[in-house]
């Protein structure tokens, strides 16, 4: 019967049956293989919707969607320029970083700022392989920094303090950031490209240009770790804040393309949410067979050192990472994941940030990082002349991988600075 049971379900998957029916099927016949009433599947998509943190997740993802189809972009490229005048790879950067950040997709920023960006670096007199490179490379370049909805959904999944993770991303965010934009500065310097003079008149222009959507970051994060805001109330002011700024502030956006918007948006989370509710079922019988602790005990037999356990668990994630889209992969390996690191003394919080930062860098690593084939089609490009352009990012990537990873302190130190 089983065997019959795992046919079938690879017959389907090949045939595109989706992620979260496939979940929910292997739950109900676990579950029902177990003797165990298959409404308790039903109970774990209930706990799912009662939990107040999962709030703040389509209200953030509407926040996003409102910036990606206003002029935000722009005025966010304008405001980078200004204030970091080091060429505009690393505008290019930080941008991406930040809008990433918002919109939580990655797909998303190289839609949005890909068209923006890239005839911009071409045009500054960047390569088109460098350009194509770069951002490529930056549209996943922000997955660690707050209010990113990877870190609030492995904080669901791995039972983390959310603010925790927000404060943990913060360093290894920008130390990726800074390692692409090193790489930038080089490669411009080498090009003989002349950077923009940093000028205070352009600095107060691009201020007032942005003088809206400026604050909204220290507002959020200020509020957050003041402890004057819970992290849903930072997701419902940023929805807010974002629909007053861009509908009827900035007037990007007509008051009759809300509905389609919010349908947009919807559509993502609820795709998100109906895959973690079956992918938590699942998880529920695994925690209930005992399968981590199986997997933990077979590990420390051929494992002994945590070193060891965190090299192979990057490989792992790696691969993770270019196969699944990042949403999935936190819902179905987390829950795997946590007890076994745990049991070799890894924190799960500087876990939760070698766990995104690994999916951050598939979405470049081939043969099917997501990345890759979403600026295939943006821009028209063969597949292979974008694994060529990615490398060089993709090598300094998982260079600050590594610092991360045998670097704890570079993701707890603001956690032990604030006795958190």
């Amino acid at each position: 019967m089983v065997i019959a049971f795992a046919v079938i379900l690879v017959v389907l998957v090949l045939f595109g049956m989706p992620l979260f029916a496939v979940l929910g099927s292997i739950a109900l016949f676990a579950f029902h293989r177990s003797d165990i009433d298959i409404s308790s599947v039903g109970v774990s998509m209930y706990t799912l919707a009662g939990s107040p943190l999962l709030i703040a997740i389509p209200l953030f993802t509407f926040a996003g969607y409102l910036f990606a189809k206003s002029q935000a972009p722009d005025r966010l490229v304008r405001l980078s320029n200004a204030f970091f005048p080091g060429g505009l790879s690393v505008v290019a950067l930080v941008s991406c970083a930040v809008f990433t950040a918002f919109t939580g997709a990655s797909g998303v920023t190289i839609i949005a700022m890909g068209g923006l960006l890239l005839p911009a670096l071409i045009k500054e007199g960047y390569t088109e392989r460098f350009s194509l490179g770069l951002v490529t490379a930056s549209g996943s370049l922000g997955l660690l920094f707050p209010p990113s909805l990877a870190l609030i959904i492995y904080g669901y999944v791995a039972s983390v303090n959310v603010d925790d993770l927000f404060l943990a991303g913060l360093l290894p965010g920008i130390l990726l950031v800074v390692v692409l934009s090193l790489y930038g500065v080089y490669v411009g310097k080498k090009q003989g490209l002349r950077r923009q003079k940093f000028s205070w008149r352009e600095m107060a222009g691009a201020l007032r240009g942005a003088a809206w959507e400026a604050p909204l970051p220290i507002i959020i994060l200020g509020g957050i770790y003041s402890g004057i805001i819970t992290v849903m109330e930072a997701a419902a002011i940023t929805a807010l804040y974002a629909l007053v700024v861009e509908v009827f502030i900035y007037r990007d956006i007509p008051f009759k393309r809300l509905p389609a918007i919010v349908c947009e948006s919807m559509t993502l989370v609820g795709g998100i949410l109906l895959i973690l509710s079956c992918a938590i079922a699942m998880t529920n019988y695994l925690i209930d067979a005992e399968v981590p602790l199986r997997i933990l005990d077979w590990m420390k037999t051929y494992i002994s050192s945590k070193y060891t356990f965190l090299l192979l668990l990057n490989l792992f994630l790696l691969i993770v990472g270019c196969l699944m889209d990042i949403f999935s992969a936190l819902i179905v390996v987390v829950p795997l994941v946590v007890p076994v690191a745990m049991g070799f003394g890894v924190h799960p919080v500087h876990l939760g940030i070698i766990f995104l930062t690994n999916l951050e860098i598939g979405y470049l690593t081939p043969p099917v990082g997501l990345n890759l084939f979403i600026s295939s089609y943006r821009f028209n490009r063969s597949i292979m002349s974008l694994y060529l352009a990615s490398l060089p990012y993709l090598l300094l990537l998982l260079v600050g991988l590594v610092i991360i990873t045998y670097w704890p302190d570079l993701s707890l130190v603001l956690l032990k600075l604030l006795n958190r």
